[in-house]
């Protein structure tokens, strides 16, 4: 464990009141920079007949409009002439990154020095929440390029005094674990099991190994996925949220939901009509907003961004780790839920499914699953196919039981469903890299909707 244990204590530990204050205070000022600097805002505000002095406080937030992805592809080239969400000029920007363009043509974001510098306290936080300090040694399975992820990391570790190992991906050699020794590693679920199984076949026990934690990103998971990859590793595993857009949430070491650096952006929950916020406590889609301090420039910013991720508010009580920061549930995309009669489900439910501990005597963890039309319009069939260690000596009713018993808890609207054979399971079991993705591109798509 680190013997730094905030990054700003001031900040980090302010009261509720002052923290609220301190919101305020810089959406009133984010919202004028905006209206002054940014020429989507400039137009966004007169159309709607919104004048910025009129923003003072969070609530207000809930009377403006919300943006989506869509807005900021709309709003560059091609679409038009210049890019309309950037805020400085071009003497100010120090980087351009765009996102992934999986759902489209990559959305634009412009970084001042600033804007990373921003960015990077973010995840100074969460390092240091996690027990990272100096001397530690992590290896960093994320990309280094258009997304920030990986880059605003590294420049984070740089103030902690950690050292960076930049792999970029999470198939580099087993020698770096013994060479290097690092004390962590960032990466996915998926990619730390398979790094966890390379290191048996050349016989390094994870669990023996120099690492003390780990840290996932980039994809919601199963809690019943991060118990069994802690497990394996015998270490924690703690979870983070980032983004482009500037999220960048983390878990401390209470590992009990992500704080939020509520002074550096703002996130709303609103119900599914985009119309009101819920009570913390019930899911909704979260809604973020770039916070500046008074007097500070952004390449970038939004105001009343729809990620099109849900997540819960868990509590804005003080954490057990000192900070009060409000904690959020780890966030599922929206992409990623799927309805059967009238009842949503997410790729996480069936990662629970999978990742059932009795079933890991059996399967690899990973899975893809994929949902067809049955022979009437009403019936729903979802194909379930999962990688076993050894097909001959896998026990594929215990499998199933597990899997099902599982999925119904979290989801017992859907065992009616079941029961009346409007919706039906099946199974494939299939051996190592017999799965349809090890064929595709990309990051595996683990729920295909083929209805």
């Amino acid at each position: 464990m680190s013997n730094i244990e905030y990054t700003n204590q001031e900040i980090e530990m302010m009261s509720r009141n002052e923290l609220d204050e301190l919101v305020d205070e810089r959406i009133k000022y984010t919202v004028n920079y905006a209206y002054k600097n940014s020429p989507f805002y400039r137009k966004w505000f007169d159309k709607n007949s919104i004048n910025p002095s009129d923003i003072q406080s969070h609530e207000d937030l809930l009377h403006l409009p919300i943006i989506s992805g869509d807005t900021i592809r709309h709003n560059q080239p091609p679409e038009t002439n210049s890019f309309e969400f950037k805020s400085v000029g071009w003497e100010d920007v120090f980087t351009v990154h765009e996102t992934s363009g999986t759902s489209g043509v990559p959305k634009s974001f412009f970084l001042t020095w600033k804007d990373w510098e921003r960015f990077a306290e973010k995840y100074k936080r969460t390092f240091i929440s996690q027990g990272f300090g100096p001397g530690d040694r992590v290896v960093v399975c994320a990309s280094y390029g258009m997304n920030v992820g990986a880059n605003t990391m590294t420049l984070a570790a740089r103030d902690i005094g950690m050292s960076i190992i930049p792999e970029g991906k999470c198939t580099f050699p087993v020698r770096v674990i013994t060479s290097y020794e690092p004390t962590g590693i960032v990466g996915n679920v998926f990619k730390l099991l398979r790094l966890a199984n390379r290191m048996k076949k050349e016989g390094l026990e994870p669990s023996e190994s120099s690492i003390e934690r780990l840290v996932v990103g980039g994809e919601s998971f199963a809690e019943e996925a991060r118990d069994y990859l802690s497990e394996i590793w015998g270490c924690n595993v703690f979870n983070t949220y980032g983004s482009t857009e500037g999220t960048m949430c983390g878990e401390c070491s209470e590992i009990n939901g992500l704080h939020v650096p509520e002074d550096l952006v703002h996130l709303d929950v609103y119900d599914p009509n985009m119309k009101e916020f819920v009570n913390d406590g019930d899911c909704g889609r979260s809604v973020l907003t770039t916070l500046l301090p008074v007097g500070a420039k952004c390449g970038t910013l939004l105001i009343n961004y729809d990620t099109e991720d849900t997540t819960v508010v868990r509590t804005r009580q003080k954490c057990s780790c000192g900070r009060t920061h409000m904690k959020i549930d780890n966030p599922q995309r929206e992409a990623e839920t799927f309805w059967v009669r009238g009842t949503p489900f997410n790729r996480v439910d069936i990662e629970r499914g999978v990742f059932q501990r009795e079933n890991m005597e059996y399967l690899t963890g990973e899975y893809e699953s994929f949902l067809y039309s049955g022979n009437n319009e009403d019936e729903t069939i979802m194909r379930v196919s999962l990688e076993c260690i050894d097909p001959k000596k896998c026990d594929y009713e215990v499998v199933k039981e597990n899997f099902l018993k599982s999925f119904f808890h979290h989801k017992p609207a859907l065992e009616q469903a079941y029961l009346d054979v409007s919706f039906s399971i099946i199974f494939n079991f299939t051996g190592p890299g017999k799965l349809e993705f090890y064929r595709m591109k990309g990051r595996p798509k683990r729920v295909v909707d083929r209805r």
